[in-house]
């Protein structure tokens, strides 16, 4: 995010819907618009599960998984340091090769946070794929609602409060090509169908993941922070030459609204931010070769549809421009406006149908 003012935090007692348990499930939410983050939720306990000693990065026909069906801990070794990924499982026979989905938090949030809002785990319940929630490392509050909460270490980009990450910040970007590696070698991944998708800050850096791990990610889905490399000075309202370089086009699926308080829409000149959310669409269009669009349908009363089509090994660009939306997900059991952050459309579930582009998109070389 790039507001810097804080918001009041209020706790209310919010109920979701389980498929796996056909239950309902209440639990009291610590609810926090700040520089960096919407919600705070506890974190569940689960049962630790480590990636010591499994191989990493298992090959197209040869693999067992490992990891216990449902949501566990998974332990990711970079750089000689152990990092915990939250990862949730379907069930499925251990020998299936699985897609797998990032979903990366806001910054100055956490795992837990960003799981309650995506809802992501229900849906790949439902349609069989991985879920994996990993934590940025640039510490924001020590001990929050549902502890500790972080940022990414988004290339180049500055901070929520104006300041580059230290010489010494974690490489993300090497630390998520890290997560893939190491989960497909206890997971059984298909490799063909790993995606990042990301509220705010971690959609920049899923958008980052794109411009520069396109060998890894078949298609991304940024929530509210789409981008397409840095912005160029000195107006920062177009993205800069040479920021976002992919060997493989990427497709893209993202979701912003019109009247989004952090992350405008229309653009402007903070060098957090920069250019509208149209003119990242427009570049990853370029970088794809998309030779038609964009082609502009009504989805709904709120929702407007922006389609690029008959792009390089098929990687599409569709945006959902979100009438009046605010800094939302759309879809999310989240009631963002209550919370200052927003209108959120409940006319498109932005998991639901991110998973539904997903599964028709993968990495073609």
């Amino acid at each position: 995010m790039t507001k810097g003012d804080h918001m009041s935090v209020r706790k209310i007692s919010l109920t979701r819907g389980s498929a796996a348990r056909k239950a309902l499930v209440s639990a009291t939410v610590a609810v926090a618009v700040s520089i960096g983050s919407l919600l705070t939720v506890p974190a569940a306990t689960a049962a630790p599960a480590s990636s010591a000693g499994q191989p990493a990065g298992n090959g197209p026909s040869a693999c067992t998984r490992a990891l216990p069906i449902g949501s566990s801990n998974f332990v990711v070794d970079f750089g000689g340091e152990p990092f915990n990924v939250q990862v949730h499982v379907p069930s499925a026979p251990s020998h299936k090769q699985l897609p797998l989905v990032l979903d990366l938090h806001g910054s100055d949030s956490n795992a837990a946070s960003q799981s309650y809002v995506s809802g992501l785990a229900e849906i790949a319940d439902a349609e069989g794929f991985i879920v994996a929630t990993p934590e940025g490392n640039i510490p924001f509050a020590a001990d929050g609602p549902s502890g500790a909460t972080w940022g990414w270490n988004v290339p180049g980009v500055p901070l929520t409060l104006g300041n580059l990450p230290s010489p010494d910040a974690r490489d993300d970007v090497a630390f998520l090509r890290a997560v893939v590696k190491q989960i497909d070698g206890a997971a059984c991944v298909d490799g063909r169908r790993v995606y990042a998708t990301g509220y705010s800050g971690g959609g920049r850096m899923a958008s980052a993941l794109a411009c520069e791990a396109s060998d890894v990610f078949a298609a991304i889905a940024p929530v509210a922070g789409l981008r397409a490399g840095r912005s160029a000075a000195p107006d920062y309202l177009v993205p800069a030459p040479g920021t976002c370089e992919p060997t493989h086009p990427v497709a893209v699926v993202t979701f912003h609204g019109t009247a989004d308080p952090v992350n405008p829409y229309q653009g402007n000149t903070d060098p957090r931010w920069g250019y509208s959310t149209q003119a990242a669409a427009q570049e990853w269009a370029h970088l794809n070769d998309c030779r038609v669009g964009p082609v502009v349908t009504q989805y709904s009363p709120d929702v407007k549809q922006y389609t690029w089509s008959k792009c390089s090994k098929q990687a599409d660009v569709v945006l959902y421009e979100v009438a009046n939306g605010g800094h939302t997900w759309p879809g999310s059991a989240v009631p963002f406006e209550a919370y200052g952050a927003g209108y959120s459309t409940p006319e498109i579930n932005a998991s639901q149908t991110m998973w539904d582009f997903f599964k028709s998109h993968q990495r073609r070389g």
